[in-house]
């Protein structure tokens, strides 16, 4: 099994699921969890409390403005393969909203 990340992007910094979305969110969730292939659960990720280093003399405030979307949240699925991963992926409720999802693999480096 190999460790794969889902990153959620939404166009909207603005965004406050409804009860209902939320509950939709859960229940794709647990589906994963239910077939054990839930490495970790991931968070959401500030917009406001943000900075982006580039560098040691550049460091901006928040995600880029300039940019569509931004990164919203993660999660960590547990597969075979990264196409398992993105059928995990295709199921999720950020489609109905405009948003979309990354998938990649974690590469663990050992010495």
């Amino acid at each position: 099994m190999k460790d794969f990340v889902l990153i959620f992007r939404l166009n909207n910094p603005d965004f406050k699921p409804s009860p209902e979305q939320m509950q939709e969110r859960m229940n794709w969730l647990a589906g994963i969890a239910a077939q054990n292939k839930l490495a970790d659960k991931g968070n959401t990720l500030s917009v406001g409390n943000a900075k982006t280093v580039k560098g040691s003399d550049l460091v901006t405030d928040g995600p880029y403005t300039e940019i569509k979307e931004f990164v919203s949240g993660y999660i960590i699925v547990k597969t075979e393969t990264i196409d398992e991963a993105v059928e995990f992926a295709k199921s999720n409720p950020i489609f109905k909203i405009g948003g979309s999802i990354e998938v990649r693999e974690v590469l663990v480096h050992r010495p």
